[in-house]
């Protein structure tokens, strides 16, 4: 008899569980109550991105002058944007659903949670229905975090799911939360001719990357026109009309037509039956083990609820690895996941992307590292764009050249960052990436340069 593998939450985790589970002969349910594909990806992070690119190109354009090119616009059409996105995002979908049906997985839609360690309960629209499982998966994701003192209404005040896209266009947008999802934002509505306000907690916007990297970015906002409080925490939104106010801890107010907040998420464990089935949480999130294995035998969680790091690409290669450990693949030695190595990108213009060990981690733990550096601007294909902001940073062990990490910023980043992850994965040395044959003229012989 096959195993019996049943994954509540279909998202990157959930389905590239049921993908590979139903490949190595498991009886695979999925449970979804929203969208298979997953909301968080299919909701939050494609529409963002689709809006970025379209500010993107219409900054091109903008700027194509600068190449030689005369005479030419171009201007936002919303609701075309609108309908670009939901294509974009049905077209994924679909491809989802059918890889999905062409391995067997039966999908149920419904709302899934835990009555024991083997068993799940679905709630459909009809009903309820019972399944006994071998294998169980919690993938149920998370939703923006909205403290007491901001009042969500989906119109003037707003969480990151109601702005892909909003329904109007900002005419002056604050935004509360200067990490990832922050900034993005900012450069998204900045680049469509919006003005707008990031509220900044700290003393640098993306607190948890490396100064020079926000330094880049924070000159870029500013030679945007972007206002930012530096050092001001947001306690409080007050809506008149159209007029949108957000008080801050040191007194300070920014006013807009419209707030959005981007202050983190919460993971979406309530109703799951955790405490039926004897899993161990820690502030919503399951414990999990290195093989994304919770506290009960047979019942693992993977992407957001797992309480890693909350990326797509993350929770797919989680899905991946549970599905083989699940089906026995990983009795003997394998390599787990090493979240330390995970390339991540911020989609701002420039890129941002970072991989392996930071700078400022070395130096604060007192590790020994070969850091070399070097702009785009002596780069000839960035000449030939006309885009040379930005840099590459390799970071390396002096002793064994040994390349740990790095962090590029400048176009085509999160494309780039790939031959430095395959690095710092591999425990390729500098001379590795100086050896190889580029194309000339790349981009990414910038990376060559900065690991001489």
């Amino acid at each position: 008899m096959p195993k019996r593998f049943v994954i509540i939450g279909g998202g990157p985790a959930g389905n590239q569980a049921a993908t590979y589970a139903a490949r190595l002969g498991a009886e695979v349910t999925l449970i979804e109550r929203d969208i298979v594909g997953g909301a968080a990806h299919l909701w939050d992070c494609i529409p963002s991105k689709a809006m970025i690119a379209t500010g993107g190109a219409l900054s091109q354009i903008n700027s194509a002058p600068g190449m030689g090119i005369t005479d030419v616009a171009a201007s936002l059409d919303f609701d075309a944007l609108r309908n670009r996105i939901g294509a974009i995002e049905e077209k994924l979908r679909s491809s989802v659903v059918g890889l999905l049906e062409s391995q067997g997985v039966r999908m149920v839609p419904g709302s899934g949670r835990l009555v024991g360690p083997h068993q799940v309960v679905a709630d459909t629209a009809t009903g309820s229905e019972e399944f006994e499982a071998d294998v169980i998966l919690l993938s149920t994701g998370s939703r923006p975090r909205i403290p007491d003192w901001a009042p969500i209404d989906g119109q003037r005040v707003l969480t990151t799911r109601d702005a892909y896209p909003p329904e109007e266009l900002p005419e002056h947008l604050v935004v509360v939360g200067s990490g990832v999802t922050g900034v993005e934002f900012v450069h998204m509505f900045s680049s469509f001719g919006c003005q707008v306000t990031l509220i900044v907690s700290r003393q640098q916007v993306l607190p948890q990357k490396d100064p020079e990297v926000a330094a880049a970015l924070e000159e870029d906002f500013l030679r945007r026109g972007v206002r930012l409080y530096m050092g001001a925490r947001a306690i409080g939104i007050d809506v008149d009309g159209d007029k949108v106010t957000v008080r801050c801890d040191d007194g300070r107010t920014a006013a807009g037509s419209h707030a959005l907040l981007a202050i983190g998420s919460i993971p979406n464990s309530e109703g799951l039956g955790l405490d039926a089935a004897g899993v161990k949480t820690d502030g919503g999130y399951v414990v999990v083990d290195h093989n994304c294995l919770s506290s009960v035998p047979g019942i693992y969680a993977a992407g957001d609820l797992s309480g890693k790091l909350p990326l797509s690409s993350v929770a797919a290669m989680q899905g991946r690895k549970i599905a083989e450990h699940a089906m026995g693949l990983h009795a003997g030695p394998h390599r787990h996941l090493d979240y330390e190595k995970a390339a991540s990108a911020i989609f701002t213009v420039p890129e941002i992307a970072d991989v392996g060990l930071a700078e400022a981690d070395a130096f604060a733990s007192g590790r020994k590292i070969r850091v070399t550096k070097v702009p785009f601007s002596a780069n000839a294909k960035a000449l030939i764009e006309n885009d040379p902001r930005g840099f590459v940073k390799i970071i390396s062990d002096p002793a064994t050249g040994v390349v740990l990490g790095g962090s590029i910023v400048g176009r085509h980043a999160a494309e780039l960052i790939s031959v430095i992850a395959l690095a710092v994965t591999a425990g390729l040395r500098v001379t590795d990436i100086v050896e190889s044959l580029l194309v000339h003229p790349a981009l990414a012989e910038a990376l060559a340069d900065a690991a001489e």
